[in-house]
């Protein structure tokens, strides 16, 4: 297996010791002689006990176990219940689920049957537990959609400001300075720099525009870039990535600070507003998270259980969809498609109350003034025919294409980036892109607006009241596609490199920019063709009566963005539902589930990961994909770590042995054996907290202090630390298909699985080997190091 890796700076370790396989020198077995108490036979009986060590517990923890049971001759573990200790996880490791889940209903048990608290408390504190979660969940809900309002108004007036000022406030974006006109008058409350600063030649006026347009962008970018850099480095990129590998386990707790919810937040509205190619969608995401982790620490039963901690976060991510495109129901959708743990119950019951708390209050501040949730609403009376399924099906074959492509490069430029001089330079790095962008953007009107307003008018139909850009002038047919074509072209190789600087950023609005352009440039040649030729027979259905409207462009546009972000996120049910509730468009959803059908099987044949599976590659998280894995008759002794070049513990061991052990090695935890024979399994912090103290009294007694982790009758001249022992570890046997290895691995999310032969340890198999060995690709781990 491969060794412990790190990463750069501020990424922190991927814990291949904390996952890794326990690779040792044959004679590593901590004292594994025989004794005389040691049962001949491949099974312990069953045993019940209670025992304390004031020695060996810390004094706010009372440690102890029940029934602890390993049975039968056919090596089954059974799972008992007990409670757990609380366990310290360093950053960059992974969680126990099993434990922390043992933890938190022992924790519930004690709690309601407490013999000292009456009746009352007892029903108090039950009414406290039951209203925690929902308190955080629903402040975090409320609270994002604050954010994402606020957001929303910041990125209007940073945007305006490049342009111009308005008149009678320096605070108020053009839209709102011009407000109460009708469509397609004009605005003389807004201000152009040349205006405002009175020049009157052309070409100084427009040289003024460029300047300010470019020197505007280039501080907001490079401001945002120094926030990040200096206050919170874990607030650049998007951080789905991230919160996908921390809700499968991955402990990153320094992810998700307060922080970090600051810097993202700010640093967000200052790149979108800078005009480089990323969107806000994504890092609400990481915000939403942030600000339940918050809200968390309010609760220390909360913050103490990870695996409580995490299924609260799931339902803070799907709050964070919902206010990103004001899609509640997609937003919980998206969690049961690309979440593992919506596959909890109750976590899908508490995503959908906090998604639709986020959408409210959303919409009760109403940023856009639209009075509505739907961002690019779009006409819903237009009608499709059949033979528009061609060149949609076109559409979502290029987007599936273009999706993968853009994967391709995006990658490829993280991983240039990572081993080039660049790497050394990033706030450089963020100012130059931001100066060619702006100056490649400016001379071409489709670049130099803001993204979610070109894709807002790219939806719209034309109206005789207004002309977009010079989109409904049906006598610059070529010139439209043209500059549409070349958008899409530029916007995607800005995109590619742009996710991924030292900036906040997310690839959801550039995607559905790219497939907006490509697909508004189809509708336009379609209805041109249509216009030229009416009496073709693929024109067969549209209405016979001179000037009526057959092709509506505008909704090409929403099948192109569908397969665009289809190609580039491998979202297929969510996206849909997103897109409806994005569009409005409920009457179109069928071409909208076609295009997202043959995108995602064209993106599927250029690779199986989308843009967040091959950044959790590039960055080498412990994340199991959630694809089936097929052994080609494979077992488990085909891929796992053998009993010889495992770390084991004796039975009965020295105080010494037990220590050079835990200082030696930062592995989880280590397999008791018995001359071969497996007992169970013992993390290093509990081992390592309980043979502190039994060290300092051993120093001042001066006798060599003697362990033993299986159970010794009375009188046993040694300390019982058989308590430590985790029996409920799942065991299989190495013959075991690879196949259902690895399915148990994803369903159970386990950390680890040892294998036995007739009660004998023969090998182990942890998370990351498995993530490793399903995991394939030229850009694995390829940011690591």
């Amino acid at each position: 297996m491969a060794d412990h890796h790190l990463y750069d700076n501020p990424w922190p370790p991927a814990a291949r010791n904390d996952d890794s396989s326990h690779q040792k020198s044959p004679t590593s077995t901590i004292n594994t002689a025989s004794n005389p108490w040691r049962s001949t036979r491949a099974s312990i009986t069953t045993r019940s006990r209670r025992s304390y060590s004031q020695s060996r517990s810390d004094s706010s923890e009372d440690t102890y176990r029940e029934t602890d049971t390993l049975t039968g001759d056919d090596d089954v573990w059974s799972r008992t219940n007990r409670r757990a200790r609380p366990v310290q996880y360093r950053e960059g490791g992974t969680i126990d689920w099993q434990h922390e889940e043992a933890a938190e209903n022992a924790r519930l048990h004690a709690l309601n049957n407490s013999m000292n608290a009456s009746f009352l408390s007892r029903a108090f504190s039950s009414i406290v537990e039951g209203t925690r979660v929902w308190f955080v969940l629903g402040l975090t809900g409320a609270g994002v959609g604050i954010i994402g309002a606020w957001l929303d108004i910041l990125v209007a007036w940073l945007s305006d400001l490049k342009s111009g000022r308005c008149r009678y406030g320096f605070f108020y974006n053009e839209v709102a300075c011009c407000s109460g006109l009708n469509a397609g008058d004009v605005c003389n409350e807004w201000q152009m720099w040349s205006d405002y600063l009175n020049v009157r030649s052309f070409f100084l006026g427009g040289a003024l525009h460029w300047l300010a347009y470019v020197f505007l962008a280039v501080a907001f970018a490079s401001s945002a870039a120094v926030l990040v850099r200096s206050y919170a480095p874990y607030a650049f990129h998007t951080g789905i990535p991230e919160i996908k590998a921390i809700l499968g386990g991955y402990v990153l707790d320094a992810f998700l600070t307060p922080w970090t919810l600051l810097i993202k937040s700010l640093g967000l509205a200052l790149a979108v507003a800078s005009g480089l190619s990323l969107g806000k969608e994504g890092p609400l995401v990481h915000v939403s998270c942030c600000l339940a982790l918050l809200l968390m620490g309010m609760f220390k039963s909360l913050q103490q259980n990870e695996a409580q901690k995490r299924y609260i976060l799931a339902a803070a991510a799907a709050a964070g969809v919902a206010v990103a495109f004001g899609s509640p129901l997609g937003a919980v959708i998206f969690g049961l498609e690309e979440l593992d743990l919506f596959s909890h119950r109750p976590v899908i019951w508490r995503a959908f109350v906090t998604s639709a708390l986020a959408a409210v209050s959303l919409q009760y501040i109403d940023p856009f003034g639209t009075a509505k949730l739907v961002l690019f609403q779009v006409n819903s009376n237009t009608v499709w025919r059949d033979f528009e399924l061609i060149p949609w099906s076109l559409l979502a074959v290029a987007g599936g294409a273009l999706g993968s492509l853009l994967i391709n490069l995006n990658a490829r430029a993280a991983v240039f980036r990572k081993n080039s001089v660049i790497n050394d330079w990033p706030l450089l790095e963020v100012a130059v892109i931001t100066a060619i962008t702006a100056i490649i953007s400016y001379p071409l009107v489709y670049l130099r607006v803001q993204s979610s307003l070109l894709v807002s008018d790219l939806f719209q139909e034309c109206d005789p009241k207004l002309d977009f850009y010079g989109l409904c002038d049906s006598t610059a047919t070529f010139r439209n596609v043209t500059l549409l074509l070349l958008t899409a072209g530029v916007k995607l190789l800005l995109t590619a490199w742009t996710f991924g600087i030292q900036v906040p950023a997310g690839i959801f609005l550039p995607s559905i920019t790219i497939g907006a352009t490509l697909g508004r440039a189809v509708g336009i040649i379609m209805h041109a063709m249509h216009q030229k030729w009416p009496m073709l027979w693929i024109f067969n259905t549209c209405p016979p009566e001179p000037g009526s409207r057959c092709i509506f462009p505008g909704f090409y546009s929403v099948v192109g963005a569908a397969a665009m972000l289809g190609g580039v996120t491998r979202m297929t049910v969510s996206l849909v539902v997103i897109l409806f509730e994005l569009t409005g468009a409920l009457s179109h959803v069928l071409p909208i589930m076609i295009s997202v059908i043959i995108s995602k099987f064209v993106g599927d044949a250029f690779g199986k990961s989308g843009i967040y599976a091959t950044w959790i590659q590039l960055r080498g998280y412990p994340s199991l994909p959630a694809d089936e894995f097929r052994d080609q008759g494979r077992t488990a002794a085909s891929v796992m770590v053998p009993a010889r070049k495992i770390f084991c513990v004796g039975a009965t061991s020295t105080l010494g042995e037990l220590q050079g052990l835990v200082t030696s090695h930062r592995y989880y935890g280590f397999p008791v054996v018995d001359n071969g024979l497996l007992v169970g399994y013992v993390t290093r912090e509990q081992l390592k907290s309980a043979i502190g103290p039994l060290l300092e009294e051993t120093q001042n007694d001066g006798a060599p202090g003697r362990c033993t982790f299986i159970y010794r009758p009375e009188g046993f001249p040694g300390v019982d630390l058989s308590d430590l022992v985790d029996t409920s570890i799942l065991q299989m046997r190495k013959e075991m298909p690879l196949e259902l290895v690895t399915s148990t691995f994803q369903k159970m999310s386990l950390r680890c699985i040892l294998f036995t032969s007739r009660g004998r340890l023969a090998g182990m198999l942890t998370k990351r080997d498995v993530v490793d060995l399903m995991t394939t690709g030229k850009f694995k781990n390829a940011l690591v190091g």
